[in-house]
């Protein structure tokens, strides 16, 4: 498509360009289509990703089934009773990472200033490359080409001269779109827009803006930031800048991680202090075994609870040095499960966290006085050697080997 023609297809008119170097880029029901490159014969159908039995939860959704309502999170026994002729397809995250590094990796052939978000989604500042690409649109453009003829798959471009109005645009192109939005009418298109359009609305926010009478972009930029801050705390005056299009953050290459946990939602629901805490040392391992992998520390350690009824409660403890060893951390997790002491219902869910991470190196380790602690950790590292040389982690502790794992989700950093 020729510059001209790009430049008017949106909205009718030339379009301006100028200072929208920010592009978000997001793949389109990633998992479904990553899938569908294997199972042509399904494209046009109702298809989840996801395990079909126990609790798990949808992964991923194809725009046919989203028509009946199932999205990303959903218990599947919900997704399947609203879309009961959805083909379901098993998970197959190895595939998943291994298409997501050709993503970022096309990213970066782009330019050298990309900011991933997630597996299927990242921010890119296109400046450096408008004198060798192109403009704007027309870089848009190549990369959703190539997403489509290197990858088999499809993106949705989202182009400002902001990440939070970049991040708006792919949202509101998506499937297969692009999206310009000129920095000179960004105040414009914003204000049009429903309120939960914003970074941060969520249900709970969403009622008390509504509480208050505010339903757009708009009506929010017209309250006082003092009644916003006063009904929303701090949170008030970061919606009231957004809803202005003020988003003065850069593209940032590196992300720091904020956090490293993994969480499992049991198939029965369960009052058991055996299997919670069991279930807590297979976590901890896991948290552990990735703080390790990304040369990491963690100096707070979070437990999540999340009962019968869907009620979800988390208790930390800050450490004073970082840890890395599985010990430590399910010495820590279980500390706090005790200090939640009788459960008033059945716990759906359990997992562990580590925040206030550091980089090893930055701040010396903890380690108990106890030389077993000491020898567990290089345990680990070695169980972390073998994982690395086979593949797969061959050594696990013996109380968790008469243990069936679990159907349900995990959590990733």
């Amino acid at each position: 498509m020729r510059e001209e023609e790009l430049r008017r297809e949106q909205f009718g008119r030339v379009l301006d360009q100028t200072d929208c170097t920010i592009m978000h880029v997001d793949m389109d029901a990633f998992f479904v289509t990553v899938e569908l490159r294997d199972h042509p014969q399904l494209r046009g159908k109702p298809v989840i990703v996801g395990f079909p039995e126990g609790r798990s939860v949808v992964l991923s959704a194809s725009y046919e089934a989203r028509k009946f309502g199932v999205r990303s999170a959903m218990p599947m026994v919900s997704a399947l009773r609203m879309a009961p002729t959805a083909v379901v397809i098993n998970p197959r995250h190895e595939l998943y990472r291994e298409v997501s590094k050709e993503v970022m990796s096309l990213f970066n052939s782009i330019t050298d200033i990309v900011e991933p978000l997630s597996v299927d989604e990242a921010f890119l500042d296109i400046s450096g490359a408008l004198r060798r690409l192109g403009s704007p649109l027309e870089i848009g453009a190549l990369v959703r080409r190539r997403v489509a003829a290197e990858l088999g798959i499809t993106a949705s471009v989202g182009i400002a001269a902001s990440k939070f109005v970049a991040k708006i645009a792919s949202t509101r192109c998506k499937p297969d779109g692009m999206l310009l939005i000129e920095k000179d009418r960004t105040v414009e298109y914003l204000h049009a827009l429903p309120v939960q359009a914003l970074w941060g609305v969520g249900a709970k926010t969403l009622e008390s803006l509504n509480r208050l009478g505010i339903f757009s972009v708009a009506d929010l930029a017209a309250t006082p930031v003092t009644a916003l801050q006063k009904r929303l705390g701090s949170g008030g005056r970061v919606l009231y800048e957004l809803s202005w299009g003020r988003d003065p953050r850069p593209v940032t290459p590196t992300r720091t991680e904020k956090s490293i946990g993994a969480e499992e939602t049991f198939a029965v629901d369960t009052y058991s202090d055996e299997v919670l805490t069991r279930e807590l040392l297979r976590l901890a391992h896991k948290v552990a075994a990735r703080l390790r992998g990304a040369a990491l520390t963690g100096r707070t350690i979070v437990l999540k609870i999340k009962y019968s009824d869907f009620a979800t409660i988390s208790r930390s403890k800050s450490l004073v040095a970082g840890v890395d060893s599985a010990g430590a951390i399910y010495d820590g997790a279980v500390g706090l499960l005790r200090m939640l002491g009788r459960r008033p219902q059945s716990v759906r869910l359990i997992g562990v966290r580590m925040e206030a991470l550091e980089s090893v190196g930055s701040v010396p380790l903890q380690f108990s006085l106890d030389r077993r602690e000491g020898n567990g950790r290089s345990a680990e590292v070695a169980s972390d050697a073998i994982a690395a040389k086979f593949g797969a982690a061959l050594i696990v502790p013996a109380r968790l080997l008469a243990d069936k794992p679990q159907q349900g989700t995990a959590g990733t950093p």
